[in-house]
């Protein structure tokens, strides 16, 4: 297969690295990393250092550049950039995807395969969410910092059997990968939880504990979960009876001290993802007619930081 991992930071890097370590020259695969800058001439010159809890390794891939349409036709692409990039990123796939291409997103957020399918109407779009804390150190390395380290994907309708090829490739990669018919319930799970840690944190300057700790940004968490909540299930989302409190329940067995990206990136004052979680909540409100004051409260404050 002819593999491209489009971003290689955090996501991109530990799981595109398990693949190009897995999958070097004589395995039949090649894989190939979509990057840029100072990280991209680093891991020209040496390869692509990850450090996991497990260990350290070097992964070389096939190639590694900024101009994906010189990878020849793809048969399966991750892409990992933010949310933001997506379109930019699908418009540079345009000419080495196909009808056989299968490409699937594992960023945050519940819309990137409809957005993907817009953008690439020829290609298989799957679906997949990752569960894992991880960022790039320094150029030309990426460090594993939690999480289980597994990934769920799977296509939204049809059967799952004509993928099971690539639950192998995966597995056989040393990635906890699951292959679901479920893909649509476990990105809402995930969405459900990681959208309003990132707003609350973000919006109440504290960590996950302070959070927690502080009853009215516990609230405000807490309101902005059950909003969610019922957009998934306006939207068909089979999410089980009692999802706010499993993620309650998930913020609390962090560390106190835990930060989330997205409240880092606001403190930094960068680019954030703030359509994808907020943004979207109040949009997609606004259009089933559910109402979405905790989300928009914390939308419209951060949207003038």
């Amino acid at each position: 297969m002819n593999i491209a991992i489009v971003g290689i930071g955090g996501v991109g890097g530990y799981y595109g690295g398990r693949l190009a370590y897995r999958y070097g020259a004589g395995s039949g695969h090649s894989v190939h990393f979509v990057a840029r800058g100072e990280h991209l001439r680093k891991i020209r010159e040496q390869g692509l250092k990850v450090i996991t809890a497990d260990g350290e390794f070097i992964a070389r891939p096939a190639s590694a550049t900024d101009r994906p349409g010189e990878l020849g036709t793809l048969d399966l692409v991750l892409v990992t950039v933010k949310t933001y990039s997506l379109e930019e990123a699908a418009g540079s796939l345009r000419g080495v995807t196909g009808n056989n291409t299968v490409v699937i997103p594992l960023e945050n957020g519940v819309d990137n395969a409809e957005r993907l399918k817009a953008a690439l109407p020829d290609v298989q779009v799957l679906n997949g969410t990752v569960y894992i804390s991880s960022r790039i150190v320094e150029p030309g390395v990426v460090q594993q910092l939690g999480g289980a380290c597994s990934l769920l994907f799977g296509p939204e309708k049809g059967s799952v059997e004509p993928f099971r090829a690539l639950e192998t490739l995966f597995v056989d990669a040393g990635i906890k990968a699951v292959l679901t018919g479920m893909i649509s319930e476990e990105v809402w799970k995930k969405y459900l939880f990681i959208s309003p840690v990132a707003g609350a944190t973000a919006l109440h300057d504290k960590t996950l504990g302070g959070v927690l700790e502080d009853g009215q940004a516990r609230r405000l968490l807490e309101g902005m979960m059950n909003e969610v909540d019922r957009i998934a299930r306006a939207k068909g989302v089979a999410l089980s009876g009692d999802a706010v409190s499993q993620a309650m329940e998930t913020v609390g067995r962090f560390p106190h001290g835990t930060k989330t990206s997205f409240q880092v990136d606001v403190e930094k004052g960068v680019k954030t993802e703030i359509e994808t979680f907020m943004g979207y909540v109040v949009r997609e409100g606004k259009a089933l007619g559910i109402e979405t004051p905790f989300n928009r409260l914390v939308y419209e404050a951060l949207s003038k930081k």
